[in-house]
C-alpha cells in the first residue's frame, strides 16, 4: 500500500442507488428498493479493498454505479481529481480505460461468437490503440501474460474451461493498462484450486501493473488472504471498515463477528466459535425499522428497533455503525 499521505486513488462519497420496482396484477404498485444507501470510502494506490457481506446487500451494484454501468441517484466518485458521475459520454468513455471490470461469470460475459482474439482485438479498434497489423500480436502477449498459449486466439470461449476464460477476461481487463480493476466476484465460480490461482494471477499482475482493486466477495476467506482493507456491507450500508487485521482479529459489529466465524480456518490447533446466523436478509423493498439488521442480532437492545445507528469513527480509517458503540 502507497504511503498514507499520497492521495487516494478512488473516493467515493455518499453514493446511492435506489431502482423502481412494479408488484401486483393485475393493478400494480410501485415500490423503491435502496439497493445502496449513501455509501462512503476510499481506495488508495495500489491497494486491493475488500467489499463483503451476504448476497443481495449491494455490493456488486456499488461497483457498477462506480462505473456508471448503472447510473446512481447521488453522491460523487472521484477517480483522482475527477468525478465520474459528471463527465459526459465522449469523457466517459475515455475515462473508462483507467477503470476497468473483470466479471463473475466468465462465460457469459465472453461472445461465445467470438473468437478469443476478437474479443481482445476489437476494443483496441475502437480506442484506436493500435494499428490492426500490430492488434493481434499484442493480444496473443496479452494471453501469454494471464497464463495462455498463443493460439488461444482462434478458439471460441466454450473451448475453455472456467479458470481459463476467466483468464481471458483478466485479459481484457488489463488491455488498457487501467488504473483500478474491479473484481466483481471473479473467483467464486470457480474450483477452489483454480481459485488460488486467479488470485496469485491478479496479486502478480498488481505488482507489475501498479493496479489498485475494489474486490467484491462474499467469501470472508479470500478477502483476508487478497485485501489490504475490508468494508463489511449490510442491506445497502457499510456497517463497519478497517484494515484485514482489525477486522478479521478484533471485529467490532455483531453481522462482521458472524461473518468472520462462518468463515472456517484450515487449522485443526485452531478453536473458533460457532456464531450461528439466523434468518435471511430482509427484503430491501421493506427494510426492518432502525438498525436494519436487529431482527438477527443476538445483542440487539430497544433503541436498536427504532433508531439507525450514525457512523462513529473509531480510529484513522477505522468505523462501525452500531449503537453498541454509541
Amino acid at each position: 500500500m502507497d504511503a498514507p499521505n499520497k492521495p487516494p486513488l478512488l473516493t467515493v462519497r455518499n453514493l446511492t442507488k435506489h431502482f423502481k420496482i412494479k408488484r401486483g396484477f393485475p393493478k400494480s404498485v410501485t415500490y423503491t428498493v435502496k439497493a445502496v444507501e449513501g455509501v462512503s470510502f476510499s481506495i488508495n494506490q495500489k491497494e486491493a479493498f475488500g467489499l463483503a457481506g451476504e448476497s443481495g446487500c449491494g455490493k456488486s451494484t456499488v461497483g457498477r454505479c462506480i462505473l456508471r454501468l448503472i447510473q446512481p441517484n447521488s453522491g460523487e466518485v472521484l477517480l483522482g481529481d475527477t468525478n465520474v458521475l459528471e463527465l459526459d459520454k465522449h469523457r466517459l468513455r475515455a475515462m473508462r480505460k483507467k477503470m476497468q471490470i473483470i466479471f463473475q461469470d466468465p462465460y457469459s460475459s465472453l461472445n461465445p461468437r467470438r473468437t478469443i482474439g476478437q474479443t481482445l482485438t476489437e476494443p483496441m479498434a475502437v480506442h484506436n490503440l493500435y494499428p490492426e497489423s500490430d492488434a493481434r500480436e499484442v493480444a496473443a502477449a496479452l494471453l501469454e501474460n494471464v497464463g495462455l498459449s498463443a493460439n488461444a486466439m482462434d478458439k471460441y470461449p466454450h473451448e475453455f474451461s472456467g479458470g481459463q476464460r476467466q483468464r481471458v477476461g483478466i485479459a481484457r481487463a488489463i488491455l488498457f493498462n487501467p488504473e483500478l480493476i474491479i473484481a466483481d466476484e471473479a473467483v467464486s465460480a470457480l474450483d477452489v484450486s483454480i481459485q488460488m490461482q486467479i488470485l496469485q494471477l491478479l496479486q502478480s499482475l498488481k505488482e507489475k501493473h501498479a493496479l489498485s482493486y475494489l474486490f467484491i466477495s462474499h467469501d470472508l476467506a479470500v478477502v483476508r488472504h487478497f485485501c489490504q482493507r475490508v468494508a463489511i456491507m449490510y442491506l445497502g450500508r457499510f456497517v463497519e471498515l478497517g484494515t484485514v487485521a482489525q477486522i478479521f482479529d478484533d471485529p467490532l459489529h455483531p453481522y462482521t463477528v458472524t461473518l468472520r466465524n462462518a468463515s472456517p480456518i484450515p487449522d485443526p490447533a485452531v478453536s473458533q466459535p460457532f456464531a450461528e446466523l439466523k434468518g435471511e436478509v430482509p427484503s430491501p423493498i421493506s427494510p426492518p425499522s432502525g438498525c436494519h439488521f436487529h431482527p438477527r442480532c443476538a445483542k440487539a437492545m430497544d433503541i436498536c428497533t427504532s433508531v439507525y445507528p450514525r457512523w462513529i469513527d473509531m480510529d484513522q480509517g477505522r468505523g462501525v455503525a452500531c449503537h453498541l458503540y454509541g
